[in-house]
């Protein structure tokens, strides 16, 4: 399968493999060097992964503690880059050691380099991961 080209196909393209618990195709999509941020990832949380191996090493357990079921609300902004995106999203599903919902709104900037994920910062809400209903029980710490 051919990488999509534009910014906002890559996403799109990224989220579907996500839903799927594709993660070694959704890490296919990133560049060797690409770098993934979490500018307010709680203490004791990973604030920058440097290279495509680090991001593997935090992705691959994803699917044992994140049951994805949709990305209900997903808008992309394009940017004065056309290498760059702004993402509103919304991703639903559920907690998997708990079976608790799972309920996320994030803010992403992307940006893409020869059709591969360059930088990724992952504006997320680290209050509902400290509330104990939403424990994620050590996903990606």
């Amino acid at each position: 399968m051919s990488v999509p080209v534009s910014p906002a196909d890559l996403y799109r393209h990224s989220l579907r493999l996500l839903l799927d618990k594709d993660i070694p195709g959704w890490l296919d999509l990133w560049a060797e060097d690409g770098v993934l941020e979490f500018p307010f990832a709680p203490e004791g949380w990973p604030e920058r992964l440097d290279g495509k191996e680090a991001i593997a090493a935090y992705m691959r357990p994803y699917p044992d503690h994140i049951d994805l079921h949709d990305f209900p609300a997903v808008q992309i902004h394009e940017t004065l880059d056309p290498q760059v995106i702004v993402v509103e999203m919304r991703g639903v599903g559920l907690l998997v050691e708990t079976g608790s919902p799972f309920d996320m709104t994030y803010i992403a900037v992307v940006t893409v380099r020869d059709g591969r994920i360059l930088s990724y910062r992952d504006y997320w809400n680290p209050l509902a991961v400290l509330e104990p209903a939403t424990d994620f029980a050590g996903a990606g710490r």
